[in-house]
C-alpha cells in the first residue's frame, strides 16, 4: 500500500496539513475555507478529512448525508465544485451520529485506503484536515505522505491553547513537516454599533508563538456568529462580505506565498 500511496501523492503537487493542538479551537472551519478558496482560485483542490472520530468537513461544505462511490476498485471522491473534491469517514457511517468505535490500527488502515485506493487524479492542493493534537491520525498522515508541504497550526488566544499549540509545532518539525504559519481564531468580537474589541479569549496569543518559535501569525480571525451559523447550514465563509472573510483571503494569498505559488 506505501507504494501505490507513494504514486498516488506524486500526481498531487502540494499537500498541507491541518492542525491543531486542542478542539474547538475552528481548525475545519480553517481547513474547509482553504479548500474553498483554492477551488474558487481555480487550483484543482481535494479535501481529506482524516479525523476519523469527529468528521465535520462534509457537513461544513454542505454534503452530509452522502456516499462515495466505488468504480474500478478505487474510491470516487464526492465532487463539491468543479475544483474541489472530498473524501471523509462521514460518507461512510449510516447516521452522522453513529460512533466509530476503533483503535490505531484500524484507523491507520482507514487513512491507508483514503490516500492509496481513492481516484485524487491530478490535483494542485491536498488539504488534510486532522483532529486535534498528536495521535495516530496526524502521525500516519505524516508516515505515509512523502515530502508533505508544511502544516498550518490553528490556536485561540488563551494560554492553555497554547499549552497544546507548542507540542503541535514540536510535533511537525520533529516529523520534518515545515511549519507555513499559525493562524489564531476567534481572536476577538467587534461590537456592531461602535467596532470595539471585545477580547473574549484574551489577547496576544499567537504573537507569543510567532515570537517563540519564528512561525509567522498569518492572522487573527475575529468571532463572528454568522461563520457558526454558515458552518450549520453548510456554507462556508471565506466569500462572504464579513471582517472575517476579508482576513481569510489575505491570509491564503500569505500561505501561497509562503510556498511559491502564483496566483496570476
Amino acid at each position: 500500500m506505501e507504494e501505490k500511496i507513494k504514486e498516488k501523492m506524486k500526481n498531487i503537487k502540494y499537500k498541507l496539513l491541518v492542525l491543531s493542538g486542542k478542539g474547538g479551537v475552528g481548525k475545519t472551519s480553517v481547513a474547509v475555507n482553504l479548500s474553498y478558496a483554492l477551488a474558487l482560485k481555480n487550483f484543482k483542490t481535494g479535501i481529506l478529512d482524516i479525523d476519523i472520530h469527529g468528521p465535520n468537513v462534509a457537513k461544513m461544505l454542505g454534503v452530509e448525508g452522502k456516499r462515495l462511490t466505488v468504480s474500478d476498485n478505487e474510491i470516487e471522491p464526492y465532487q463539491v465544485l468543479p475544483n474541489l473534491k472530498v473524501v471523509s469517514m462521514a460518507f461512510l457511517l449510516e447516521k452522522s451520529e453513529t460512533p466509530v468505535i476503533w483503535r490505531g490500527p484500524l484507523k491507520m488502515k482507514a487513512i491507508s485506503q483514503f490516500l492509496g485506493d481513492t481516484k485524487w487524479g491530478d490535483l494542485d492542493f491536498l488539504i488534510i484536515d486532522s483532529p486535534p493534537g498528536t495521535g495516530d491520525e496526524p502521525l500516519t498522515i505524516c508516515q505515509l505522505i512523502p515530502g508533505i508541504t508544511g502544516s498550518i497550526i490553528v490556536t485561540t488566544p488563551q494560554e492553555i491553547s497554547l499549552l497544546d499549540v507548542r507540542k503541535t509545532i514540536r510535533f511537525s518539525e520533529k516529523l520534518n513537516v515545515p511549519v507555513i504559519g499559525i493562524i489564531e481564531n476567534m481572536s476577538y468580537l467587534k461590537c456592531p454599533k461602535c467596532g470595539y474589541k471585545i477580547l473574549l479569549f484574551g489577547e496576544g496569543g499567537g504573537k507569543k508563538l510567532e515570537e517563540e518559535f519564528g512561525i509567522e501569525l498569518l492572522g487573527q480571525i475575529p468571532f463572528e456568529p454568522e461563520i457558526s451559523k454558515n458552518a450549520d447550514i453548510g456554507k462556508p465563509f471565506f466569500n462572504s462580505e464579513g471582517e472575517s472573510a476579508k482576513i481569510f483571503r489575505d491570509i491564503v494569498e500569505k500561505i501561497l506565498k509562503k510556498i511559491n505559488v502564483s496566483t496570476v
